[in-house]
């Protein structure tokens, strides 16, 4: 049990910082599953340096 109350700030805190954290993982699953649609795809080809035209 603790003996200190939490401060309201604190609170407040955690729940925007969940709110951040959760945005950036959503953000980070929609990158990568692009990533992976598109690399799956057959999009994604590496072209030889040979057929690069300047």
């Amino acid at each position: 049990m603790s003996l200190r109350k939490e401060h309201e700030l604190h609170g407040r805190r955690y729940g925007r910082n969940l709110g951040v954290g959760l945005t950036l993982a959503a953000f980070i699953v929609i990158v990568f599953s692009l990533t992976i649609v598109k690399v799956s795809r057959g999009d994604f080809q590496v072209v030889p340096s040979e057929q690069v035209q300047n």
